[in-house]
């Protein structure tokens, strides 16, 4: 289980460290791709192909699943974890989320997400201040 909110730099040469608490959930090999709100989606393989199953029945036909698609797709990367807990994350992707230094790693049981730690208060911040209405919106689905 992936969970929680960690802070991290990532190195000069495009290294991140996976919390030591997730590194057993990913083995040696994660893939990783652009993600929504510009952040970055890590997967463990097992996950990622879950994923790839449910893309992969997106009717073709339309564009915003084509879209949706070329998305997680096309940008997605497979890297290794190297034995010191670090992933390579290269450089299309770190331009993608605006990752430079500093970067907060936040788990969602099944991904972890990468964000760049200004967007990512931002973000959180306005989440905070809608999580009325947001669940509300998510009680009429039966959550």
């Amino acid at each position: 289980m992936l969970i929680g909110e960690f802070q991290y730099n990532i190195d000069q040469k495009g290294r991140l460290m996976i919390p030591a608490k997730f590194r057993h959930r990913f083995g040696i090999d994660a893939i990783i791709t652009k993600g929504l709100e510009t952040c970055l989606f890590i997967f463990p393989k097992d996950e990622w192909e879950k994923v790839v199953e449910k893309i992969l029945k997106l009717p073709i036909s339309q564009s915003n699943s084509r879209a949706f698609t070329r998305l997680m797709l096309a940008g997605a990367f497979e890297s290794s974890i190297d034995n010191q807990g670090r992933i390579l994350i290269p450089e299309f992707l770190r331009k993608y989320a605006n990752l430079e230094k500093k970067v907060v790693i936040v788990g969602l049981y099944s991904r972890l997400e990468v964000w760049n730690e200004d967007e990512w208060r931002k973000y959180s911040k306005e989440s905070e201040s809608q999580a009325q209405e947001i669940a509300e919106k998510l009680g009429d689905l039966g959550i």
